[in-house]
Order: C-alpha cells, then structure tokens, then sequence
C-alpha cells in the first residue's frame, strides 16, 4: 500500500513545520503581509495546517470556513496569490519534500484560485 501524501510530508508536526516556515516567508513579504496584519497568527498557523492536513489525505478534516466566505473581502489579486503559493514552495522545499509531492500540495491549493482570488491586477 502506498502512503497517501499527509504521510509522505511527515504527518502534522512536518506539516505544521512547513506552515511556520510559510508564514515566516509570508509576514516578511511587503508584497502580501498586509493580509495578516490583524490577523491572529498562531490560530491562522493552525488553521493552515488543518486545511493542508486535509487536502493531503490526512486523518483530519478541513473545518474552517468555505473559501469564498474566508477570502471575499480581501481582495486578493492573481500577483498576490501566485507570491503567496510561491511561498508555500520555497517553504516545501526548505524541507526537502519531494517535487512530486509539492507538486500535488499546490496543485491542490491552486484549485482553490478562483475562490479566492477575488480582485483584479
């Protein structure tokens, strides 16, 4: 039996892991940080880990908000989208996930763009 991708990317202390690092990547980017300003970063870092938790096959199910609700008001543009999946791969490989496996981690949150991509350029 194959392992499903939550195991292949070490489980949730690995995911969370990589979360933080997203984040860090994330806050420090002028860019984009303006999104989480009055954000409650360490709820969002478990939230986060939650939704990647899940998306990935793990024993966790995504319990937070729908997409469009989350992400309605925050006009996010296609720039700003693409700088923060960006992050989320360069977090992905600072721990060495496989490419394959990262791969299948953005491909899963890209199918979440149009719900949350809510501005235009």
């Amino acid at each position: 039996m194959t392992d499903s991708l939550y195991e292949r990317l070490g489980g949730e202390d690995s995911i969370a892991a990589v979360v933080d690092e997203f984040y860090d990547r994330v806050v420090a980017d002028e860019q984009v940080a303006h999104y989480f300003d009055d954000v409650d970063m360490q709820k969002q870092r478990a939230h986060q880990t939650q939704f990647i938790s899940s998306v990935a096959d793990g024993p966790v199910e995504y319990s937070g908000e729908k997409m469009e609700t989350a992400h309605a008001a925050l006009g996010i543009t296609s720039a700003d989208f693409q700088a923060i999946a960006t992050h989320l791969e360069e977090a992905l490989m600072e721990f060495d996930v496989d490419e394959d496996d990262r791969e299948m981690v953005l491909s899963e949150i890209a199918s979440y763009r149009d719900a949350i991509v809510t501005a235009a350029d």
